[in-house]
């Protein structure tokens, strides 16, 4: 889990980049240019990313860590939602284009933190040895 948290953080972090460097890879830009809320998939990706490598440095926090992961992966499906309704779904516009990648990556991360809980409760309640390094 600790190497999908820093890919999705990484991934987020691209995005977020390039939504605020270069908007119009993903659309029109409004006539106020690019704001700096396109650079907040880029600081969750950082986080998300932070928390990969904690787990990694110190494999005990592994537990606590990475349900902070899963939280940030919902705060950033919820918060994609906020370019999409402020665009009026117009996919057209980077914004909205931007939102709806969040909203994809956050909830794809999200199920796969929820399939790995499941997986690893299922484990100890079979009496197999905790694992660090399962995915």
């Amino acid at each position: 889990m600790p190497n999908l948290s820093m890919l999705f953080g990484a991934l987020l972090v691209l995005l977020g980049l390039v939504g605020y460097y270069a908007p119009e890879k993903f659309g029109e830009v409004g006539p106020e240019g690019t704001s700096p809320t396109a650079l907040i998939p880029a600081a969750l990706g950082g986080l998300l990313f932070l928390c990969g490598v904690i787990v990694a440095l110190a494999p005990h926090t592994r537990k606590h860590v990475m349900h902070v992961a899963a939280l940030l992966g919902l705060i950033g499906a919820a918060g994609g939602f906020m370019p999409l309704m402020r665009s009026k779904m117009d996919f057209s516009k980077a914004s909205a284009v931007s939102g709806l990648m969040m909203i994809v990556l956050c909830c794809v991360f999200l199920v796969l933190c929820v399939r790995s809980f499941i997986r690893a409760r299922i484990a100890r309640a079979e009496g197999f040895p905790p694992n660090p390094k399962m995915e």
